[in-house]
């Protein structure tokens, strides 16, 4: 029965040591990361815990969830933050789309008289 409880402990042992993520012990330290939507803190690998206090992980999480181009709202181009609703701006130009989250293909074909957005003008 001794046997057995020990046989089983060590097997609970190795089956942790290979599930955790080892780091080189100089990249090792207390830090703290963001987990879903709050901030975890720990002693773990510099890569994964990057902040180095609860309260620079907190101004982290608040940056992310303040930052309406954080949540991708252009299809393609860059998002820029505005004040005026809806809180954002796509800079379509060079991408071949225009709209207000770059959707909409530029024209390929020239038809006369059509006005073209300038996000499609190629100069």
């Amino acid at each position: 029965m001794k046997m057995n409880a020990l046989a089983a402990f060590l097997l609970i042992i190795v089956a942790c040591l290979l599930t955790v993520q080892a780091c080189e012990p100089e990249q090792a330290h207390n830090g703290c990361k963001i987990y879903g939507s709050s901030c975890t803190c720990g002693y773990g690998c510099k890569n994964e815990f990057i902040y180095k206090t609860r309260r620079d992980c907190l101004n982290a999480l608040r940056e992310r969830s303040s930052n309406v181009c954080y949540h991708m709202p252009c299809l393609r181009g860059i998002c820029i933050q505005t004040v005026q609703d809806p809180g954002f701006a796509c800079k379509c130009e060079g991408t071949g789309f225009y709209g207000q989250r770059c959707e909409k293909a530029c024209p390929t074909m020239h038809t006369r008289g059509q006005v073209y957005p300038h996000e499609c003008i190629v100069i």
